[in-house]
């Protein structure tokens, strides 16, 4: 099974569903063809940085004759697009404004869709402002002063 993650606007209307389903996990076609993939998804700062990466390890092969090195590192760049595609695009959507709101295990888009509107649906409407407003967590309570083992102390109560 398959986990995605279901991302919404933060100003969401009641008319429009605007949820965007992206699947964690390795993007095959990221891999093949990354530049085209990350424009696809109007990642273009992560497009031009790959594009980058790419021409510089080109003119590293043609000026220092690192041939062999250069295939290498561009298939770097291939895997690390594929790994990660699901994140850059969750990352760009977080910088645009858009909150994650759920993760669903399914087995394909078209389950974790019937998942998450199922359970939407299941649910009694919510308060608008407090969906929009943080978490309040209750304050740490502060561990005893005292030797600490390891790199890190334990705060005070001071």
């Amino acid at each position: 099974m398959a986990v995605y993650v279901i991302m919404e606007p933060r100003q969401k209307t009641p008319a429009t569903v605007d949820a965007v389903f992206i699947r964690d996990g390795f993007a095959f076609l990221a891999f093949l063809v990354p530049f085209i993939w990350l424009l696809w998804h109007r990642l273009w700062i992560e497009a031009a940085l790959a594009l980058g990466a790419v021409l510089l390890i080109g003119a590293l092969a043609e000026v220092g004759g690192y041939g062999f090195y250069a295939s290498l590192l561009s298939l770097l760049v291939s895997i690390y697009v594929g790994l990660e595609g699901a994140a850059l695009r969750i990352g760009a959507l977080r910088r645009r404004g858009w909150r994650d709101v759920a993760v669903v295990e399914a087995d394909s888009a078209a389950e974790a869709e019937i998942r998450y509107y199922g359970a939407v649906a299941a649910e009694p409407e919510a308060d608008v402002r407090s969906m929009s407003e943080p978490v309040q967590r209750p304050a740490a309570i502060a561990a005893p002063s005292g030797p600490a083992l390891g790199l890190f102390s334990y705060p005070s109560g001071r």
